[in-house]
């Protein structure tokens, strides 16, 4: 896996971060993008001392000029992208939905969904084109791509599409070498995660604490996908904290 160059959205923090690490450690080279310099930075920072290399490229992957500079950067840069991990994402807080605002919905479907598509888009450009040709695409899905929390349309409708994006862009991709898979993470310990620790509303109505796991596992993961050669594909991932109420969940 040494040399692979990966691309990673989302990569300053949280789950990109740790995806960054896991790959910098088996000696990838790494394009990071997100949309704070100084964060990307820190990581690229990381990345070289586990034995990677890295390209900080700060990204509004919102924007279509944006994000075909961003894989530009990365081709100019190592000379190919190997794997895409599709992972930038944003929220906003909970509200019953018909106190939703417009702004918010397009808030988070510009980034989560949009986002996701120009990256996908670009990922097809390149690796179509480059010798030997193909790659791997993973996108972060979510629990939340297969169940709802309360008062979260925004956020479960992008995580719902994105499944559809994986399984139109594995489809499209199989005459090109381009695998592309998700994985759906429940409750990783991030910073977006702390609020779980502290108890979130539940189906029925009730605040309750729940579980989180340590998000370097979720890295792990990351490089175990790659780790397969193209004619082999983990179409779907779950990793999650075992005992949090998804299973069952309502």
């Amino acid at each position: 896996m040494a040399g692979r160059v990966a691309l990673i959205t989302g990569a300053g923090t949280g789950i990109g971060r740790a995806a960054s690490l896991a790959l910098a450690a088996r000696g990838y080279r790494i394009a990071l993008a997100g949309r704070h310099a100084e964060t990307l930075e820190a990581v690229g920072a990381q990345v070289e001392i586990e034995g990677g290399e890295a390209l900080a490229v700060p990204t509004d992957v919102t924007d279509p000029d944006a994000v075909r500079a961003l894989f530009d950067a990365a081709v100019d840069r190592f000379g190919r992208v190997d794997l895409l991990f599709n992972n930038a994402g944003t929220n906003v807080p909970g509200v019953p939905l018909d106190q939703l605002s417009y702004a918010d919905w397009r808030a988070v479907i510009d980034v989560n969904l949009t986002g996701a598509f120009l990256c996908l888009q670009n990922a097809f450009r390149v690796m179509k084109a480059q010798r030997p040709g193909g790659g791997r695409i993973i996108n972060n899905g979510s629990i939340s791509a297969h169940s709802p929390r309360p008062n979260s349309s925004p956020y479960t409708a992008s995580k719902h599409a994105i499944t559809g994006l994986t399984k139109s862009a594995s489809l499209d991709g199989r005459a090109f070498d381009i695998a592309c898979g998700q994985i759906d993470i429940g409750n990783a310990g991030t910073d977006m995660a702390l609020a779980m620790t502290k108890g979130v509303p539940q189906a029925n109505g009730a605040i309750a604490v729940e579980p989180v796991f340590d998000v370097t596992l979720v890295g792990e993961a990351i490089a175990y996908m790659d780790s397969l050669p193209l004619d082999a594909n983990v179409q779907f991932m779950t990793v999650m904290a075992t005992k949090m109420p998804f299973v069952g969940r309502g």
